[in-house]
């Protein structure tokens, strides 16, 4: 960049051309930012990258939550109240949704070939469905020949 009024942005057919102010809801609750623009729309902020509106600090919180079992309403009043910033279920999903590739990429690894032992244990958790139910919920972890643990 160069300064106000500086004479090397003159003539290069791009320009300064103001600036807009953008929210972003962070930890410490709805700020707002002034952006500047450019005439051409080249210019990027490399330190809030666009159409940015969430902290990293909050999507980790939110999805941290929906990890554990919290529901999309249960999460948007939590973050209301702790945050002060209003977020519908809806938008607790789409921020949750950005672990699914993550989730999947799990699913989709290759297995180590050999386990010196296999450990099967279950857990009972509460799961809303049709009826409020617990189900089990089983998990396999395997030992490798050289003493690694492995959840397969």
């Amino acid at each position: 960049g160069y300064d106000p009024y500086a004479r090397n942005g003159w003539n290069t057919g791009n320009s300064r051309n103001g600036a807009y102010f953008r929210k972003v809801d962070t930890q410490f609750g709805p700020i707002e930012v002034q952006v500047p623009r450019d005439r051409n729309g080249q210019f990027h902020q490399h330190t809030l990258p666009d159409y940015k509106q969430h902290s990293d600090v909050l999507e980790s919180t939110i999805i941290k939550l929906y990890s554990k079992g919290v529901t999309t309403r249960e999460i948007a009043d939590l973050i209301e109240k702790m945050y002060g910033s209003h977020y519908s279920p809806a938008q607790v999903s789409n921020i949750s949704k950005q672990m699914l590739p993550k989730v999947e990429a799990y699913h989709k690894r290759k297995l180590s070939d050999k386990f010196f032992c296999v450990y099967l244990d279950a857990t009972y958790l509460p799961l809303r469905r049709e009826t409020f139910e617990r189900e089990a919920v089983y998990i396999a972890i395997g030992i490798k020949p050289n003493g690694h643990k492995e959840v397969i």
